[in-house]
Parts: C-alpha cells; structure tokens; sequence
C-alpha cells in the first residue's frame, strides 16, 4: 500500500515539474535594455549648457599628419589593364583616365577596378576638371596633343570640342568661376581663360612650362615643370586684369614661389585634408609630396620644408595623381599601364 502511495507520488511530482519546465521554455526572451536610449527615455534639462560634440571620426582630418612616409611597398596595383594612361579625375566612385596609346576615355571603378571604354576621342589628357550637373556630370579637358578643349558628359557621347583659340600644349586646367576656366599653355609658357561657350584668351604670360594648375579660394597654384628654382608658383586671382564687362588685359610678372627647390613638378592636388599634393622627381624616381598653402604663401617652401607623401620605385614623372574626398590616393608612371592606390589615413 506504502508502496502505491510513493509511486503515485512520484507520478505527480514528475508531471508538475514538467509542466513548469513548459512553461519556461514557452517565455518569450526580454530584449536587453538599449545602449543609446530613445528620445522618450531621455530626460530633457529645463537648462542645456554649450559643449563641444565629439569630433565626427569619419571626417577628413584637416592638416593632419600622416602615420609615416609611405613607399612602393604600401601601393596596391588597382589596375593594369589601360595601356598607358595619363591624368585621372574621380567622379563618384568612378576613375576616368585617358589612354594615350589607343586615344580612348576609359572609366574605372576606384574599388573593384573594373574598366569600361567609356568614350574615344582623347588623345592626351594630363589634367581634367570634373562638375556635377542637374543630371550627371560633365569632364573638361585640355587634349595636349590636338591642342583642344573638350568636354564629355554622363551620356558618353562623342567629346565635344569647345575651342582651339589660344592652345598651344594645353596641360593643366583649372574652374575659374561657374562658366570660365583657367587653363596652363606649357609650350606657350602662358596661362588662358577659357569658359564653356568657346571664347578664351591669354591671361598670364612669363611662366616656364606650366603644367598642373589649382584653383584654392582666391589664389591660383601653377606648377613649374622646368625650374626647380620656382618649382610651384601662386598669385592671387584679383592680380589677374578683367574688367566688369569681362575683357581681360594679359598680365605678366604675377607669380610668386609656392615651393622651391623641387624637381620636373607636374600633378597638382588640393586634397579635402587642407594640404597642396604635388608629383615631382627626385632622381629618376617618381615622388609625391605635400604643404600647407598657406603657410607657403608667407614667404614661400623650401625643398626641405616638404613632407615625403610617398616615395615610389616608378620611374619619374608620375603623370596621373588623385585623392578622393575619403582620402585614397591615386597614382601611376608614365607609359605604364598599373594604376596604385593607397589610403593616406588608414
């Protein structure tokens, strides 16, 4: 009988144990309480006081340094599929570079590197100027070979053909207001307006070889490709004579040394850092170096006061340079098809 009892005991607590268990197992889980609390969750102050916010990590660092000089075994090949290349220009994730071999615009995308033919009709691009539009884009360039300023668009149409007046080894070029542009003549030695109708004239004469050009506010930065002595020059933009009608008297004498000392100077780059980026030589090489413009301004940079941005195995010059807003940089020898990139702030 005792016997009968315990079992149906037991029989009874092995049921009831199993149904709490059920039970457990049938609970939905309680999310943790949130990291960033919501709105309603946070107490607003009948009194704020002023403080700064935490600086934004994703923003380009102005005027920062670098981690250290970077050399060639830091670049990445990105490319080697464009049989030689010249200047480069970003537009929204996307490289354009202009082969001069097989005169084609080709388009690259800076990431995976996939390259399309983008448009025929290019010769020889050493620098282009890239403008958003209401509906893509449009890319202006100087073609050094044909002595021409073209513009091409988001359609990949046919390159139109802007002007041949005043052209004569057109290299860099640079927005000089919303309809003008300045672009740099290096066997001219002279610096023309030119704006996007057709009409252009000579602005500046008395330079040597100018070749990469910038435009940063209210000064213009020329690269010098035959003097190491004024290796980058600078004058302010009202030392240029244009009247309210917007005829434009050729002035000479205006330039000032940015940077000295330097070596075949080509590329020129304003990055989103603050800092002026520039290609030279030094020796055979390839090297990319970089100031503060406006500290070179006041009185000008010598060759020691230039930070070695990297220092290549290419050989010299390096004919296509670019950053982009994230701060990779772009960059390849002349004549040679790999195109490298780097992240200046890894």
């Amino acid at each position: 009988m005792r016997f009968r009892i315990l079992f149906a005991l037991i029989i009874v607590f092995a049921f009831a144990f199993s149904m709490v268990s059920f039970a457990q197992d049938d609970v939905t889980a309680t999310p943790g309480p949130s990291k960033t609390p919501s709105p309603s969750e946070t107490p607003v102050p009948e009194e704020t006081e002023s403080v700064e916010t935490a600086t934004d990590i994703s923003a380009v660092p102005q005027l920062s340094s670098l981690p250290r000089s970077y050399t060639q075994e830091d670049l990445s090949v990105l490319v080697g599929n464009v049989q030689r290349p010249n200047g480069i220009a970003y537009i929204d994730d996307y490289l354009f570079t202009a082969c001069n071999g097989d005169w084609t615009m080709y388009r690259i995308d800076s990431v995976t590197g996939e390259t399309i033919t983008y448009v025929f009709g290019i010769r020889n691009a050493h620098q282009m100027v890239s403008e958003t539009t209401e509906f893509g884009f449009n890319l202006w360039i100087p073609d050094f070979d044909t002595d021409q300023f073209m513009r091409i668009d988001h359609t990949a149409s046919a390159p139109a053909l802007i002007t041949r007046e005043n052209l004569d080894g057109p290299w860099g070029i640079a927005n000089l207001g919303e309809e003008q542009f300045l672009i740099s003549n290096l066997r001219a030695d002279n610096l023309v307006i030119a704006d996007s109708q057709g009409n252009s004239q000579v602005a500046v004469e008395g330079l040597r070889a100018p070749a990469g050009l910038i435009v940063d506010g209210d000064y213009v930065y020329v690269a010098n490709n035959s003097s190491a002595r004024r290796a980058i020059e600078w004058f302010a933009i009202d030392d240029l004579d244009i009247d309210d009608e917007g005829n434009i008297t050729v002035v000479e004498g205006i330039t000032q040394p940015l940077v000295t000392g330097l070596q075949n100077t080509s590329s020129l780059v304003l990055a989103d850092d603050g800092y002026l980026y520039f290609s030279y030589a030094l020796g055979t090489r390839g090297v990319v170096g970089r100031v503060n413009p406006e500290e070179c301004r006041d009185g000008g940079c010598s060759n020691e006061q230039v930070e070695i941005v990297l220092f290549t195995e290419l050989t010299a010059p390096l004919a296509g340079l670019t950053i982009t807003p994230d701060m990779r940089l772009f960059v390849h020898t002349i004549y040679r098809p790999e195109i490298y990139w780097l992240e200046l702030y890894p």
